[in-house]
C-alpha cells in the first residue's frame, strides 16, 4: 500500500538522465530537466501488515525541473469495487509526493565529494484517501537527500527524515530511505532486465505502552527488490518485499507486521 512498482523518481529517470555530478556553475539549473509518467496495474499478495490481497492502479511521475527534483504517485484500491476485496470498505485512495530541492542548484555551487554526486533538502508526504475525520495516513517528513554513486548499483538516492505524525501535530522518529535502479541484461532490442527496489526504515519511535501514535516498536520498515524487463513503451516485473514491524506495529499474532509479500505489475509508459 504504501510502495509500489517503482516507488522513487530516479529508477524511472536512470535509463534516460546522465550520471554526473550536479554542476550548476554555469548558471544553467535546467539543464538536466526531464519529466515522465507511466501506468502500474498491480496485484500485492499478502502485503503487510495484515495479509492483504487486492488489485490497485497506480499512476506514478517524476522528473526535475531546475532545483527541484519530484516524485510521486496515487493509489486507487479495489478497482471493481469488489466487496469480497481485502480493501472493501477501507481507503480508496493512497498518494505520495517527494519534492527535493537541490542546496547545489540553489547555491550555485558543486557540494559534490566522494561517492556523493548531489545534496537536497528532502521531503515526504504520505496521505491515505479516507473520510474527513477519520483515522488515516497523514505523515509529513522533512530531512536532508543526497544522490550518491555506489559500485555496480551506480547512483543511489539515500533521504534522512525527521516524521512528523499529521494527526497527533508531533514528531515521532526518524526515517532513512534508498531506492536504486539497475539495469544488468540487455537484448538485442533494447529492451532491457532490471533490479530495482527500495529501503525506508524508520527508527527513534515511541513505543511506550499507550503513546499516542500508535506505535509499539521503535524501529521497523521494508525492503522491496523487483525484478523487472522494460522496453520503452512497457514494463512487466516482479517484486518480493520484506518486512519488519513495519510502520512501527510490533509483530504479533493479533496483527502481522513482519514477513514477505509478492507484488506483480504492468506498466505502460506515457
Amino acid at each position: 500500500m504504501r510502495k509500489s512498482l517503482l516507488a522513487l523518481g530516479l529508477m524511472a529517470a536512470a535509463t534516460t538522465a546522465p550520471v554526473m555530478a550536479a554542476d550548476y556553475s554555469d548558471g544553467d539549473i535546467h539543464k538536466n530537466d526531464y519529466k515522465w509518467m507511466q501506468f502500474n496495474l498491480m496485484a500485492a499478495i499478502d502485503e503487510l501488515p495484515g495479509e492483504s490481497s487486492h488489485d490497485y492502479l497506480e499512476m506514478e511521475f517524476g522528473g526535475r525541473s531546475g532545483i527541484f527534483d519530484l516524485y510521486g504517485y496515487v493509489d486507487i484500491f479495489n478497482l471493481a469495487t469488489n466487496k469480497s476485496s481485502d480493501k472493501a470498505g477501507a481507503a480508496k485512495s493512497f498518494m505520495k509526493f517527494a519534492p527535493r530541492m537541490s542546496i547545489d542548484g540553489l547555491t550555485g555551487k558543486d557540494l559534490s565529494f566522494g561517492p556523493v554526486q548531489e545534496l537536497y533538502v528532502a521531503t515526504l508526504f504520505e496521505w491515505s484517501g479516507d473520510s474527513e475525520g477519520a483515522f488515516g495516513v497523514n505523515n509529513q517528513k522533512v530531512g536532508l537527500g543526497s544522490d550518491v554513486m555506489v559500485p555496480w548499483l551506480g547512483k543511489i538516492g539515500l533521504n534522512l527524515y525527521g516524521y512528523y505524525d499529521g494527526n497527533e501535530k508531533d514528531w515521532n522518529g526518524y526515517q532513512v530511505s534508498t531506492n536504486w535502479f539497475k539495469p544488468f541484461y540487455f537484448f538485442e532490442n533494447g529492451s532491457f532486465i532490471s533490479y530495482q527496489g527500495y529501503i525506508d526504515y524508520q527508527f527513534g519511535m515511541d513505543d511506550k505502552a499507550g503513546n499516542k501514535f500508535g506505535s509499539t516498536a521503535s524501529n521497523g520498515g521494508a525492503m522491496f527488490n523487483g525484478i523487472y524487463w522494460h522496453s520503452d513503451r512497457y514494463a512487466v516485473g516482479y517484486g518480493l518485499k520484506a518486512y519488519k514491524d513495519v510502520y512501527g506495529i510490533k509483530d504479533s499474532s493479533g496483527l502481522k507486521s513482519s514477513g514477505v509479500g509478492h507484488y506483480f505489475a504492468v506498466t505502460y509508459k506515457f
